[in-house]
């Protein structure tokens, strides 16, 4: 059944906090459950303020946002149970019969038929970190989906996550995992996943395979590169423990972090709170500084992530700053700078509504400087919006994927401590 949800009440300034904030994520929420792909079920890369029904491209990353999207739809009563099941049980069965590789899913399919939709003329096979996204969407649902009537989601899920094999990325015994991989050209596209960027989450998952797992020392010679993706040195007097000077777009602490809990998680290389919140200060802090001179800048208005922009998609950061402000980049970053990323979203709700905002949120992204405002949504940043609000709000989304098992295994085996790391049964496991 096709449950609508209804608009919420326009962003009102006079509004409390929580109830902003749950205006927010319920409007984001939107983008993936009616701007969802009709046939599929699962989230489009992209749409406009109303969704098209001739879109048929779908994101497997962002579609594991959307899932994480329905658990917080359905715990906050947006939608019921029921129809958070039927929705579920729909998009697996779009990914069930979905082109994989090895298990391992395209960065895009064709929503009606499942088809592989090339990313890029080498990269048209198996993306790991995008198939990393959505299985980090799809253990928090099997975790929450835990009575005794819903044991065919739990099932059908761990049939998908079982069939991933993450070591085949690993080329000619490198101790490292490879992003792309081909079946027309193999591994030409050639990008190693190494160094601070989103995909810490995919070493987690590969090493918690049950049949398929990496060993510790492709974390810690190929992602960690044996400590050389290190920084350690101070950004506008913030210490920035890892990752390229100023810390990248802001991306880095969400994507990864949406699912796996960074308070208390720590290795031998970073204590990923602190990196976490340190990246977002630097790059709060590079608004306010505002060394390029960009009208509209400062405390209100920050963040610098991937969106659209005038000229296209964009890689945003403090080191290459185009004068585009994302609105993920802030209210993503709301467990790591409350006061801070609340200022931001505050902000945003004064500058001209038909133009920041629509039926899905908050639009992309858009420029101060050229008054520029996107008229687009992407999967990618909306669906951060919802899971990292409600980690603030509650913790739902870490606590389900910390609960997993295999992923307290795989962080004890790959060297991390954490609060999460104690014995507990899980009624759901693999």
């Amino acid at each position: 059944m096709y449950f609508r949800v209804e608009p919420p009440s326009p962003f009102i300034a006079g509004n409390d906090d929580d109830t902003v904030l749950e205006q927010v994520q319920r409007a984001c929420f939107r983008y993936f459950w009616e701007g969802a792909h009709a046939q599929s079920g699962l989230a489009r890369d992209r749409s406009g303020r109303t969704a098209d029904p001739n879109n048929d491209l779908v994101t497997i990353g962002g579609s594991g946002f959307g899932f994480m999207g329905l658990l917080v739809a359905t715990e906050r009563g947006w939608i019921s149970r029921i129809d958070a099941r039927a929705r579920i049980e729909k998009m697996l069965s779009a990914l069930e019969s979905a082109e994989s590789y090895n298990g391992i899913f395209p960065h895009f399919i064709n929503g009606a038929d499942g088809s592989t939709v090339p990313f890029s003329r080498f990269d048209d096979g198996g993306d790991l970190v995008e198939t990393s996204l959505l299985f980090q969407g799809l253990i928090c649902v099997r975790q929450y989906f835990s009575l005794a009537g819903e044991l065919t989601i739990r099932d059908r899920i761990n049939r998908l996550w079982h069939r991933v094999q993450w070591n085949s990325h690993v080329r000619n015994n490198e101790k490292v995992l490879y992003w792309h991989h081909s079946p027309k050209f193999g591994w030409k596209r050639n990008v190693p996943i190494r160094g601070w960027n989103e995909a810490l989450i995919t070493y987690v998952l590969a090493a918690a395979s049950p049949g398929f797992a990496i060993e510790n020392d492709i974390y810690h010679y190929g992602f960690a590169a044996n400590g050389a993706f290190r920084n350690g040195r101070d950004y506008y007097g913030v210490k920035l423990p890892l990752g390229p000077d100023y810390g990248g777009p802001l991306f880095f602490a969400h994507y990864s972090f949406c699912g796996l809990d960074p308070r208390g998680l720590v290795d031998r290389y970073a204590d990923y709170w602190e990196q976490n919140c340190n990246h977002a200060r630097i790059n709060y802090l590079h608004s306010l500084h505002n060394p390029h001179g960009y009208p509209g800048y400062g405390r209100e208005c920050w963040g610098l992530t991937s969106s659209h922009g005038p000229s296209g998609y964009a890689a945003s950061s403090p080191g290459l700053d185009l004068g585009l402000v994302a609105p993920t980049a802030a209210l993503s970053s709301l467990p790591y700078l409350p006061e801070e990323s609340m200022r931001a979203l505050r902000h945003f709700m004064t500058l001209p509504a038909g133009k920041i905002a629509g039926r899905f949120g908050f639009v992309d992204a858009f420029s101060p400087t050229r008054k520029w405002f996107a008229r687009t949504y992407l999967a990618i940043n909306q669906g951060p919006i919802i899971a990292m609000i409600e980690n603030h709000r509650s913790g739902l989304l870490w606590r389900l994927f910390m609960s997993a098992p295999e992923i307290r295994a795989s962080l004890a085996k790959l060297g991390f401590t954490s609060p999460c790391l104690t014995p507990t049964t899980e009624p759901n496991s693999s």
